[in-house]
């Protein structure tokens, strides 16, 4: 009885360590990470367009290079506006050198599509080398 106890015992905290290793995973360092594609936000809205499930599931948390200009700024709240389409924050600040219509290509994670705003949204953004 007692080796069924400890056996037991022994299970439950392989489990409960493997669930722990599970739940506190090292977070994502987006920005080291390569872009797995690398698109203009134009082209981002024509695929959404024709299969918006597709392209979600395609881009949904992935390292994605995005191209365009620049609309608006809110340093504030570390994020841009890209094609009047895409809400990028940035990680840290917004480097000095980004301004208003200018083209940019950035580096992020690219998180959903808000129907409400009808906006892109994208987090860990950083500038792309």
């Amino acid at each position: 009885m007692k080796k069924k106890v400890i056996i037991g015992l022994i299970i439950l905290m392989v489990l409960a360590f493997g669930v722990y290793r599970y739940i506190y995973q090292s977070h994502r360092d987006i920005s080291s990470e390569e872009a797995d594609y690398e698109v203009t936000v134009s082209s981002l809205n024509n695929e959404f367009k024709q299969s918006d499930s597709l392209t979600l599931n395609k881009y949904r948390n992935k390292t994605i290079n995005f191209r365009g200009k620049v609309s608006s700024i809110d340093a504030a709240n570390k994020s841009i506006v890209i094609d009047e389409k895409m809400n990028a924050i940035f990680t840290d600040s917004i480097p000095k050198r980004i301004q208003l219509n200018q083209t940019v290509t950035v580096k992020g994670r690219f998180i959903d599509y808000d129907d409400l705003l009808e906006e892109f949204k994208m987090d860990q953004v950083s500038t792309s080398k």
